[in-house]
Protein backbone atom coordinates (compact mmCIF):
# COMPACT_ATOMS: atom_id res chain seq x y z
CA UNK A 1 0.00 0.00 0.00
CA UNK A 2 2.43 2.45 0.75
CA UNK A 3 4.57 1.26 -2.50
CA UNK A 4 1.37 2.54 -4.06
CA UNK A 5 1.04 5.69 -2.70
CA UNK A 6 4.45 6.52 -3.65
CA UNK A 7 3.98 5.61 -6.94
CA UNK A 8 0.57 7.95 -6.92
CA UNK A 9 2.59 10.82 -5.37
CA UNK A 10 5.39 10.31 -7.43
CA UNK A 11 3.31 10.08 -10.70
CA UNK A 12 0.94 12.95 -9.64
CA UNK A 13 4.15 15.28 -8.94
CA UNK A 14 5.36 13.88 -12.83
CA UNK A 15 1.95 15.04 -13.77
CA UNK A 16 1.62 18.31 -11.85
CA UNK A 17 5.58 19.17 -13.40
CA UNK A 18 4.72 18.48 -16.76
CA UNK A 19 1.89 20.36 -16.91
CA UNK A 20 3.68 23.39 -15.31
CA UNK A 21 6.26 23.04 -18.26
CA UNK A 22 3.76 23.20 -20.96
CA UNK A 23 1.80 26.31 -19.46
CA UNK A 24 5.14 28.09 -19.66
CA UNK A 25 4.31 29.89 -22.90
CA UNK A 26 7.15 30.23 -25.26
CA UNK A 27 8.41 34.53 -26.12
CA UNK A 28 10.80 35.43 -28.77
CA UNK A 29 11.80 38.33 -30.25
CA UNK A 30 12.60 40.81 -33.40
CA UNK A 31 13.94 44.03 -34.62
CA UNK A 32 11.02 44.49 -36.98
CA UNK A 33 13.69 47.48 -38.25
CA UNK A 34 16.00 45.33 -39.38
CA UNK A 35 13.77 43.09 -41.31
CA UNK A 36 12.09 45.50 -42.97
CA UNK A 37 15.27 47.10 -44.31
CA UNK A 38 16.56 43.82 -44.90
CA UNK A 39 13.20 43.57 -47.81
CA UNK A 40 14.15 44.32 -51.34
CA UNK A 41 10.57 45.53 -51.76
CA UNK A 42 11.50 48.67 -49.66
CA UNK A 43 14.46 49.86 -51.96
CA UNK A 44 12.07 50.00 -54.50
CA UNK A 45 9.37 51.84 -52.42
CA UNK A 46 11.74 54.09 -51.35
CA UNK A 47 12.37 55.34 -55.01
CA UNK A 48 8.89 55.51 -55.96
CA UNK A 49 8.25 57.63 -52.89
CA UNK A 50 11.41 59.91 -53.84
CA UNK A 51 10.40 60.52 -57.28
CA UNK A 52 6.70 61.16 -55.87
CA UNK A 53 8.02 63.49 -53.49
CA UNK A 54 10.11 65.00 -56.61
CA UNK A 55 7.02 65.36 -58.61
CA UNK A 56 5.58 67.48 -55.74
CA UNK A 57 8.59 69.73 -54.97
CA UNK A 58 9.22 70.53 -58.72
CA UNK A 59 5.03 71.93 -58.66
CA UNK A 60 5.61 73.62 -55.46
CA UNK A 61 8.63 75.20 -56.70
CA UNK A 62 7.07 76.62 -60.17
CA UNK A 63 4.06 78.03 -57.82
CA UNK A 64 6.51 79.61 -55.40
CA UNK A 65 8.58 81.23 -59.06
CA UNK A 66 5.41 82.45 -60.42
CA UNK A 67 4.33 83.66 -57.03
CA UNK A 68 8.14 85.54 -56.66
CA UNK A 69 7.49 87.02 -60.28
CA UNK A 70 4.24 88.42 -59.63
CA UNK A 71 5.72 89.99 -56.43
CA UNK A 72 8.77 91.62 -58.09
CA UNK A 73 6.53 92.67 -61.05
CA UNK A 74 3.92 94.70 -58.38
CA UNK A 75 7.19 96.08 -56.47
CA UNK A 76 8.40 97.22 -59.70
CA UNK A 77 5.12 99.03 -61.27
CA UNK A 78 3.83 99.89 -58.06
CA UNK A 79 4.33 103.90 -57.51
CA UNK A 80 3.19 104.16 -61.51
CA UNK A 81 -0.14 101.93 -61.15
CA UNK A 82 -3.60 103.11 -60.35
CA UNK A 83 -4.66 101.97 -57.16
CA UNK A 84 -7.92 100.01 -58.52
CA UNK A 85 -4.58 98.12 -60.52
CA UNK A 86 -2.78 97.61 -57.33
CA UNK A 87 -5.65 96.31 -55.23
CA UNK A 88 -5.91 93.62 -58.33
CA UNK A 89 -2.33 92.79 -58.23
CA UNK A 90 -2.67 92.77 -54.29
CA UNK A 91 -5.96 89.73 -54.32
CA UNK A 92 -3.82 88.46 -57.16
CA UNK A 93 -0.68 88.01 -55.50
CA UNK A 94 -2.75 86.78 -51.97
CA UNK A 95 -4.97 84.49 -53.91
CA UNK A 96 -1.48 82.61 -55.25
CA UNK A 97 -0.41 82.69 -51.33
CA UNK A 98 -3.25 80.78 -50.36
CA UNK A 99 -3.08 78.40 -53.29
CA UNK A 100 0.58 77.75 -52.52
CA UNK A 101 -0.66 77.26 -49.16
CA UNK A 102 -3.20 74.81 -50.03
CA UNK A 103 -1.08 72.99 -52.31
CA UNK A 104 1.45 72.35 -49.71
CA UNK A 105 -1.22 71.31 -47.68
CA UNK A 106 -2.38 68.90 -49.91
CA UNK A 107 0.84 67.77 -51.14
CA UNK A 108 1.21 66.72 -47.08
CA UNK A 109 -1.46 64.55 -47.06
CA UNK A 110 -0.75 63.01 -50.95
CA UNK A 111 2.93 62.25 -49.46
CA UNK A 112 1.62 60.71 -46.84
CA UNK A 113 -1.32 58.41 -48.56
CA UNK A 114 1.56 57.45 -51.64
CA UNK A 115 3.82 56.27 -48.33
CA UNK A 116 1.05 54.07 -47.02
CA UNK A 117 0.37 52.35 -51.03
CA UNK A 118 3.87 51.78 -51.04
CA UNK A 119 4.80 50.10 -47.85
CA UNK A 120 1.81 48.79 -46.46
CA UNK A 121 2.07 45.96 -48.06
CA UNK A 122 5.33 45.47 -47.52
CA UNK A 123 4.48 45.87 -43.63
CA UNK A 124 1.65 43.13 -43.99
CA UNK A 125 3.83 40.46 -45.97
CA UNK A 126 6.24 41.13 -42.79
CA UNK A 127 4.00 40.91 -40.21
CA UNK A 128 2.58 37.80 -42.15
CA UNK A 129 5.95 36.39 -41.88
CA UNK A 130 6.32 36.82 -38.15
CA UNK A 131 2.87 35.15 -37.40
CA UNK A 132 3.52 32.52 -39.84
CA UNK A 133 7.43 31.98 -37.88
CA UNK A 134 5.57 32.22 -34.48
CA UNK A 135 3.10 29.92 -35.65
CA UNK A 136 5.28 27.48 -36.61
CA UNK A 137 7.66 27.38 -33.82
CA UNK A 138 4.90 27.60 -31.06
CA UNK A 139 5.63 31.02 -29.73
CA UNK A 140 2.56 32.85 -27.85
CA UNK A 141 4.43 35.98 -27.98
CA UNK A 142 6.53 37.71 -30.38
CA UNK A 143 8.04 41.45 -28.90
CA UNK A 144 9.46 43.92 -31.23
CA UNK A 145 12.60 45.26 -30.03
CA UNK A 146 12.52 47.93 -31.62
CA UNK A 147 8.91 49.71 -30.22
CA UNK A 148 8.30 51.02 -27.32
CA UNK A 149 6.84 49.08 -24.49
CA UNK A 150 9.40 46.29 -24.09
CA UNK A 151 10.61 47.45 -20.22
CA UNK A 152 13.53 44.22 -20.66
CA UNK A 153 15.41 42.45 -22.41
CA UNK A 154 18.09 40.12 -22.06
CA UNK A 155 18.72 37.84 -24.80
CA UNK A 156 15.59 35.36 -25.40
CA UNK A 157 14.90 33.80 -28.93
CA UNK A 158 15.80 35.70 -32.22
CA UNK A 159 13.09 34.69 -34.37
CA UNK A 160 14.60 37.32 -37.37
CA UNK A 161 16.87 34.59 -38.84
CA UNK A 162 13.36 32.42 -39.22
CA UNK A 163 11.63 35.35 -40.74
CA UNK A 164 14.15 36.62 -43.22
CA UNK A 165 14.06 32.57 -43.73
CA UNK A 166 10.43 32.26 -44.54
CA UNK A 167 10.34 35.53 -46.77
CA UNK A 168 13.17 34.07 -48.55
CA UNK A 169 15.63 36.84 -47.68
CA UNK A 170 19.65 36.44 -46.71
Amino acid sequence: MKKLFRIALVAGCMLLVGNVASAQQKIAHINSADLIKAMPEVANADKKLEEYKGTLDNDGKTMYTEYQSKVQDYQSKEKTLSDAMKEVKIKEIQDLEKRIQEFQQKASEDFERKRGELYDPILKKAEDAVKAVAKEKGYAYVLDITQPGVVYFDGGINILGDVKAKLGLK
